[in-house]
């Protein structure tokens, strides 16, 4: 029961994980040295996991780097205490976002000019009109076959396909049960890119399309 007591209160299971509260900083430190360095949005459940935390603290966590990093952790009259213990009473360079189903840390919009100038140098990191047409349509009718894509946009769209596969934005999504053809769909690093959580956030169309309120019957009923 002891053993019980003190997982609850310091939030560590008996997984034989590492004790993240022995290090500098202990545990918010532990968590913020793995945010850093994650390619991709990681959940609380895998970071807690990891770290050998509850979920439960890991998210409190998240919580409390996120309010700092935005420069929300102290008021004005405690700018001078909350300096000397670490804190920050204005936002950072950086962010730490819940998109695409888990966390991670991103450089702000406000700073992509100059981030842009150091990471896209000597790179072709822009998509082509045709490439973000078609990736508008997979996106909006998802999961949907590379002819449907063509019949919507009147040309062919298989270069275009693989190079939105090579970017890692689409991926397979399984095979049509009639026709055989394979279908495609949006990957976890599109919402990522978007700064979303899931395909149901992305604008809706119809408001912007006056006159076009049957378009969903019609391609249903054009099936490919």
């Amino acid at each position: 029961m002891s053993d019980t007591r003190n997982e609850a209160a310091t939030g560590v299971g008996d997984t034989g994980g590492p004790d993240v509260h022995g290090l500098p900083g202990g545990a918010r430190a532990a968590l913020e040295a793995v945010l850093m360095v994650i390619d991709q949005p990681a959940t609380a459940a895998g970071l807690a996991a990891g770290l050998n935390l509850g979920v439960d603290v890991v998210e409190t966590l998240l919580a409390e780097l996120q309010r700092e990093y935005d420069g929300y952790t102290v008021n004005a009259p405690d700018v001078d205490v909350a300096g000397s213990n670490g804190f920050s009473a204005t936002a950072r360079g950086f962010e730490l976002r819940n998109i695409a189903g888990g966390w991670r840390i991103y450089s702000r919009a406000e700073f992509a000019d100059i981030v842009g100038g150091f990471v896209l140098e000597g790179q072709t990191a822009r998509l082509t009109q045709a490439a973000l047409e078609t990736l508008a349509v997979i996106a909006y009718r998802q999961p949907v076959s590379r002819a449907r894509v063509s019949a919507i946009r009147g040309v062919n769209v298989d270069s275009v396909v693989r190079t939105l596969t090579q970017r890692g934005l689409i991926e397979d999504a399984g095979t049509d049960p009639e026709s055989g053809a394979i279908l495609y769909r949006t990957t976890s690093y599109f919402l990522e890119r978007m700064g979303i959580g899931s395909v149901a956030e992305l604008p809706q169309l119809s408001p912007h399309l006056p006159g076009l309120e049957g378009i969903e019957e019609f391609y249903d009923a054009d099936r490919m």
